[in-house]
């Protein structure tokens, strides 16, 4: 009977050996997220297609900008993928990913058809980096006026990014969009309640990081101030400006987040990397109760 008992204790052993040999992360992450709180730093961050505010294309620069915010999830806006000669028809996203060693999600608001036939397809879009692994990712529709067409007409179209990331257990959907640039707030008007739509549509927090092109004052974006927190005036009473790099005047990059999440601390990073300046901010998720869990990164 001892003996007996000895084998079934050792067999059981093994198992767990290997399937924490297996599956390491699925035991680092119930260990990591084991508190109700799970801290992550998150970044918006408009890259200009690889573009500094001198006008030359490096994205090592933007790389080590991320790489010294300290951030672990990242919104990236003006995304060029073998778009063409500016970005060196290069994939910029790949080449940060792997720069940075994060995972990724492209999300593409142009897909066409390359300029010469076999060369890869050219893409323009947002994109999600992150340091934790993406459990699902979704690339949603919302109103565009589209810059690729001598007539537009509002209509949706593809560039909304949604990344479902496994935070230390937490399981927590963020977003990357870029909002229409004209002066006219009408498409920004129904891309705001075209995203409003698809929040409905998940429960439980969310992150949302973007280039608004639109100032905090600015009606469009009330329904969004009215539902989340704005992580930025949240720590601040300072002005906060993101555009332009060169000479700051007006905020128009932000991070918004569900009102149960708290907002530590938040900072405009000072850099002329791209046109735009990087946001950042530390959130305090909510795992259980509040917040989804997952135990491991299946």
């Amino acid at each position: 009977m001892k003996l007996l008992s000895k084998m079934v204790f050792v067999a059981l052993a093994s198992v767990l050996m290997i399937g924490m040999t297996v599956f390491p992360d699925t035991f680092a992450s119930a260990e990591e997220g084991s508190g109700e709180k799970v801290d992550v730093r998150v970044m918006s961050y408009n890259i200009a297609a690889g573009a500094g505010s001198d006008g030359v294309y490096d994205t090592e620069r933007i790389a080590q900008v991320i790489k010294d915010s300290g951030a672990e999830v990242i919104a990236l806006q003006e995304v060029d993928v073998h778009w063409g000669a500016r970005s060196n028809n290069d994939d910029i996203l790949a080449d940060l990913a792997d720069r940075l060693d994060m995972h990724s999600f492209f999300a593409p608001i142009y897909d066409m058809d390359p300029l010469v036939e076999g060369e890869p397809r050219r893409q323009f879009g947002v994109a999600i980096l992150s340091k934790y692994p993406i459990i699902k990712a979704t690339n949603h529709d919302i109103t565009r006026l589209s810059t690729q067409n001598t007539t537009p007409e509002p209509a949706l179209a593809p560039g909304f990014a949604e990344a479902i990331i496994n935070v230390k257990g937490a399981l927590v959907p963020f977003y990357s969009t870029h909002l229409d640039y004209r002066g006219d707030p009408t498409v920004r008007i129904m891309q705001v309640d075209d995203m409003l739509n698809i929040f409905d549509e998940q429960a439980g927090e969310k992150v949302l990081l973007g280039d608004m092109n639109a100032t905090p004052e600015a009606p469009e974006l009330s329904p969004l101030f009215d539902r989340f927190t704005d992580a930025w005036s949240a720590v601040s009473d300072e002005l906060g400006y993101t555009f332009s790099a060169l000479a700051p005047s007006k905020r128009i990059d932000y991070i918004f987040a569900s009102e149960s999440i708290e907002v530590q601390d938040a900072e405009v990073i000072d850099t002329l990397a791209s046109d735009h300046l990087p946001v950042v901010a530390d959130l305090a998720l909510n795992r259980g109760e509040n917040g989804h869990i997952i135990e491991g990164n299946d």
